[in-house]
């Protein structure tokens, strides 16, 4: 077999691996959950393989590097230097994970799917993917079904459908992308009649998906990017018609299905009730201080979540952790800082400059690009387009951070990009000998730090299963728990679990409770010690020392979890318990009213111990002053 031949069996490699990476990740519920991300994880392995094998499979290997490159190059550079000085090691190298591996799937796309059939492939892979994911939300719909495979959907998506997702919205950050791309494909591609009929088929089933998830942003930043492209479309006199055509429908249809959907109606009338996404905009607040007290560097990579309680507000409705921002640029601001996401928007402004260049040249007519129907113009045209509704929707939601999405977010700009090489051949970078070592032992290190973090973070989840698995046998537990731990040191929330466990069979009182209660200690001082941002540790090591009587050195332990999460109800509830301990019932009094402040729709806690408060305090002896 040839060189030429293996050559071109590696790059369909890589083509079927890519296209395993974007249908695996939206089926997988988004690849949000760490086992999902592992298989992402060892595709991109094989990716990274199969390019450094066709470095010198092929004689004239060439390197396509147009502008976006730059950015994504330069953010992660950043990403890395950042990660270095992150606060939370073992949080900040799960997110570095995630960016190298998107950066990595960005050049190895722009590089090996170069070819016409390559991205006539991913586009029509893509397509009909969204129109399955979308039969199964419509059916969901119909059905009121609250099961995603065989996962139980949260309540709060009650009525709305999410198809492989578990967050409707999330469904309609995939959708907004794919379906501009179907359209365009409709109105300018050159298919055959039947493709064209399917693809039609198909756009309008993921528009029904779409509409389906009554996701309000998605409705929103669809229809911007929808009009804008038409606009665009009904200036170029071969595809005024139908273009004038399809919007007259889709306008029409839209109207029609909010006006038969009773939850598309209900919807729309509670974005204009005052109050109705208070939680919504108390994290967008907090966010928004977390940045301004950290505003060039962030919090750390993926920090918000566990630096969120320190600017919690002092309402019921924020009594959570939030995950993520519901904001994926006020996210990257608090965890990235002014600097990341700078990086981030020249990275965008790369692109679409890029897009603009090319554009100029798809107006001139030239050969294919210039054709009354064009694949590329097509694709260009739609996944441009596609990208802005992602961009839009990102205001208001965190797909760019759910897996599945930023890798189809990705790939759209690493196709669109590439196409810049039809206007310009300065992209271009012929590779000599030395810059074929050179790009060939950064792809095997790369293949090598990817390989050993998976084996690693497979190794730790197997654990963790098999301690989950153990948990009615507390012996068999701790083994696996510890194995958890030997594997990987830097997971505070283990430790803290282990600290967890002890407490518990300390508090039930036998014989070596105190030991216990030591052993418990050190555990939580381990998992501090690893994140110095956690309240929990801190009282539970507060409430060990109580448990053992030595309130004086609890006392600081309460008081630093209060200056941690001064507003969250249940770090207050415990304060309030410790000056129960003491029996000091007026101070308990005041931590408890302090909390039930902060959460009063649901605390038993502090319910349960104000009753009991002032029974205590009733039965203290009244004492006169003498006159």
């Amino acid at each position: 077999m040839g060189r030429e031949k293996l050559d071109r069996w590696c790059e369909l490699g890589i083509v079927g691996l890519v296209l395993a990476i974007l249908v695996f990740g939206p089926l997988a519920t988004g690849a949000v959950r760490g086992q999902d991300f592992l298989v992402i994880q060892a595709l991109t392995v094989g990716v990274l393989l199969l390019w450094a094998l066709r470095f010198w499979l092929n004689k004239t290997y060439r390197v396509l590097w147009p502008p976006a490159c730059w950015g994504v190059g330069i953010f992660l550079i950043y990403a890395i230097a950042r990660y270095q000085y992150a606060d939370l090691e073992y949080v900040a190298r799960q997110e570095l994970m995630r960016v190298l591996i998107y950066a990595v799937l960005f050049l190895a796309i722009v590089n090996n799917l170069s070819r016409q059939e390559s991205t006539q492939l991913v586009t029509l892979t893509l397509i009909f993917l969204g129109m399955l994911i979308s039969l199964y939300a419509i059916y969901q719909y119909l059905t009121r079904s609250e099961y995603v495979w065989t996962f139980l959907r949260p309540r709060i998506y009650a009525g709305r459908a999410s198809g492989t997702y578990i967050c409707p919205n999330h469904l309609a950050g995939f959708l907004e992308m794919l379906i501009p791309l179907g359209l365009a494909c409709v109105v300018t591609g050159r298919f055959k009649p039947v493709t064209k009929v399917m693809l039609g088929y198909a756009s309008l089933a993921m528009l029904l998906g779409l509409g389906v998830t009554i996701s309000r942003a998605g409705w929103a930043a669809t229809a911007v990017a929808l009009l804008a492209m038409f606009a665009l479309l009904l200036r170029h006199r071969d595809y005024r018609l139908p273009s004038l055509v399809l919007l007259v429908v889709l306008v029409a249809s839209g109207f029609f299905f909010i006006q038969k959907s009773f939850s598309a109606q209900r919807r729309i009338e509670k974005t204009f009730v005052l109050g109705q996404d208070e939680t919504r905009f108390l994290i967008l607040s907090a966010a928004s201080k977390m940045w301004r007290d950290h505003f060039w560097w962030g919090v750390g990579p993926a920090h918000f979540d566990y630096r969120f309680h320190e600017y919690r507000p002092a309402r019921d409705t924020a009594q959570m952790r939030p995950d993520r921002v519901h904001n994926d640029y006020l996210n990257t601001l608090a965890d990235w800082g002014m600097v990341g996401a700078l990086l981030v928007l020249l990275a965008w402004i790369l692109f679409y400059g890029s897009v603009l260049k090319s554009w100029r040249f798809l107006q001139r007519g030239t050969g294919d690009l210039g054709g009354k129907r064009s694949n590329r113009f097509a694709f260009v045209l739609g996944a441009s387009f596609g990208l802005l509704a992602i961009l839009l929707h990102s205001f208001s939601d965190f797909n760019m951070h759910i897996p599945a999405n930023a890798i189809l977010a990705v790939t759209l700009m690493a196709l669109t990009a590439s196409h810049g090489r039809f206007a310009t051949d300065s992209y271009w970078v012929s590779l000599k000998v030395p810059g074929k070592i050179l790009g060939t032992l950064v792809l095997l290190a790369t293949v090598i730090y990817f390989g050993g973090q998976g084996w690693r973070r497979y190794r730790e989840h197997q654990a963790l299963q098999q301690a989950e698995r153990f948990r009615q046998n507390q012996d068999k537990r701790i083994a696996a728990l510890q194995n958890a731990i030997l594997i990987e040191p830097m997971n505070f929330e283990t430790c803290y679990t282990m600290g967890e466990i002890f407490r518990a069979q300390s508090w039930q009182g036998r014989d070596g409770y105190q030991r216990l209660a030591q052993r418990a200690i050190k555990w939580y001082q381990r998992s501090r010690a690893l994140n110095p941002f956690d309240s929990l540790s801190f009282l539970r090591e507060g409430m060990c020392l109580d448990w053992i009587g030595e309130p004086d050195q609890a006392e600081p332990l309460f008081r630093q979890a209060v200056k941690l999460d001064p507003n969250g109800y249940y770090t207050l509830a415990l304060m309030g318990w410790h000056f129960v301990q003491l029996e000091d019932y007026q101070e308990a009094q005041k931590w408890f009213v302090q909390s039930q402040r902060s959460n009063f729709k649901s605390n038993p806690i502090t319910d349960s111990y104000l009753e009991i408060i002032q029974r205590k305090l009733a039965e203290q002896p009244v004492i006169r002053r003498e006159k």
